[in-house]
């Protein structure tokens, strides 16, 4: 067997590493040893890139199982022995703690498996560890910094640890595909928090719809908006491990209306031609107008590549609903007391934190710790009733539909026969959060200082067939994406 210090870790796909193993050259082993080294060099030294905030003592054993198995019965897919990261608001029913970022969650562990854990497990994927997050998904206080939480410390972003931005909540997770710190990792979004840590960091998100990936076991903010979703460093990567979660889980009513829309291998959706023949909308003026000039290049460059792909682009500008569709956390502020209250009941075993009273209690005691940025959303939050019955939420929510939907994406979708949306990588997640649709960012370059940028194809619900095959065009045709010299 060839030694695996032979073996190239840095933008490894997981084709690489099944064809590694297949030819006898490496073993999963060996390869959770190669990513904790990783983890080792540079994510409290060197680096120090922060994005791993546990990791899987059982982690080497489950490898050690699934290369026993795969010798004995074949591999299970394309994820056996696969290493994959999971956000720290995802459960795992083992020895790794499920905190949001939290202190006051600290010492929780969940008694089960996410339905999504469940899944990856089933596939043979090995989950390495959990990685570090904007706290409570950054719905705790205004003003957090991207990255920041009180029990893990500040995530750095790897092309520039002292000077970008590693955007959104899922910014461990982001940072450490990034880094090549495991093959990929699951994030999860509200509100753009895998499309723009996807974008800073110059890996591929998914933001599914939401349905597509059960919320069973995720510590949540919105019922109406949360979803899990690969990143990766390739689209390909990010459709095998998209393929990987799907199916209907009873625990989360909304997995029922995917039964007939789930697909369990996205890859065959995987053309260099889908791009040929599309029409795709651009409000430019919208898109473009808080952008630098380095950015708007990128932009201009990105549709460019897409129309030498065969791509009609269509200029949506003239009085584009998209433009109506307000930015706020109105209806966050009334689910997130229902859903944390629920999840507090429902999957931890700490007998002192039982509501979001006792996680404001509790922060309030340890302002020192847990208060350097204030927790103004969790008090907001708190001060609704937790029924979802106040006029203001209701109001709120069909409004939220109506102009995403109705009035929103489907409406441009149709006027202009559209395939889907295009926009840069962290201007327009807000609309497609709110109608719960799904989106794609695929990087598109780095600016004149070497930060990360990217784009996004969005489009109406269960569309992700189509959204992969056009990243993946524009990504083969581009192949932007370089390592970060750690």
């Amino acid at each position: 067997m060839v030694n695996h210090s032979t073996f190239v870790l840095e933008e490894t796909t997981i084709a690489d590493i099944q064809n590694a193993i297949d030819r006898q050259e490496l073993t999963s082993v060996q390869l959770v040893c190669l990513y904790l080294k990783q983890i080792s060099l540079h994510n409290h030294r060197g680096s120090n890139i922060n994005a791993v905030i546990e990791v899987n003592p059982d982690a080497l054993h489950i490898a050690e199982s699934l290369d026993a198995e795969r010798l004995q019965k074949g591999k299970r897919g394309p994820l056996h022995g696969i290493p994959v990261l999971l956000k720290d608001n995802i459960n795992t029913g083992d020895a790794m703690h499920t905190s949001a970022g939290s202190l006051a969650l600290a010492d929780s562990y969940a008694d089960e498996d996410a339905f999504i854990a469940v899944k990856l497990r089933e596939a043979g994927a090995i989950i390495l560890g959990k990685t570090n997050m904007t706290e409570w998904a950054n719905f705790m206080t205004e003003n957090m910094p991207n990255g920041f939480s009180s029990r893990g410390g500040q995530v750095l972003n790897p092309y520039g640890p002292e000077s970008f931005d590693v955007s959104g909540s899922s910014s461990g997770s982001g940072a450490a595909v990034a880094a090549n710190f495991a093959a990929a990792a699951i994030g999860t979004e509200t509100s753009g928090s895998i499309l723009c840590p996807a974008s800073a960091n110059s890996i591929v998100g998914i933001k599914p719809t939401t349905g597509l990936l059960s919320r069973f076991g995720i510590i949540p903010i919105s019922s109406s908006q949360d979803t899990a979703g690969p990143m990766a460093r390739t689209v390909t990567d990010a459709a095998i491990l998209l393929g990987g979660m799907t199916g209907v889980d009873n625990r989360d009513p909304a997995t029922h209306k995917s039964i007939h829309a789930f697909e369990t291998d996205y890859t065959k959706h995987l053309k260099e031609t889908a791009l040929n023949g599309a029409r795709i909308g651009v409000s430019y003026h919208f898109c473009t107008k808080e952008l630098s000039s380095s950015e708007k290049e990128r932009f201009d460059e990105s549709i460019e590549v897409i129309k030498q792909q065969g791509c009609e682009i269509v200029i949506i500008d003239s009085a584009t609903p998209l433009e109506h569709v307000e930015w706020d956390y109105n209806v966050l502020l009334y689910e997130f007391k229902s859903g944390i209250n629920h999840y507090l009941q429902q999957h931890t075993r700490l007998d002192s934190i039982t509501s979001l009273k006792d996680i404001i209690a509790f922060n309030n005691a340890n302002a020192a710790k847990c208060l350097r940025h204030g927790q103004v959303l969790l008090e907001e939050s708190e001060k609704t009733s937790g029924t979802l019955t106040e006029f203001e939420y209701l109001e709120n929510r069909i409004n939220d539909l109506r102009k995403s939907r109705e009035l929103g994406i489907d409406k441009v979708i149709k006027e202009f026969q559209l395939d889907a949306l295009l926009y840069p990588g962290d201007t327009g997640y807000g609309f497609s959060a709110k109608a719960g649709y799904p989106s794609i960012s695929v990087p598109a370059g780095y600016d004149e200082n070497g930060r990360p940028i990217g784009i996004v194809f969005t489009s109406p619900a269960f569309k992700e067939p189509e959204l992969i095959g056009f990243a993946y065009s524009f990504e083969q045709a581009t192949k932007h994406r370089i390592t970060p010299k750690l």
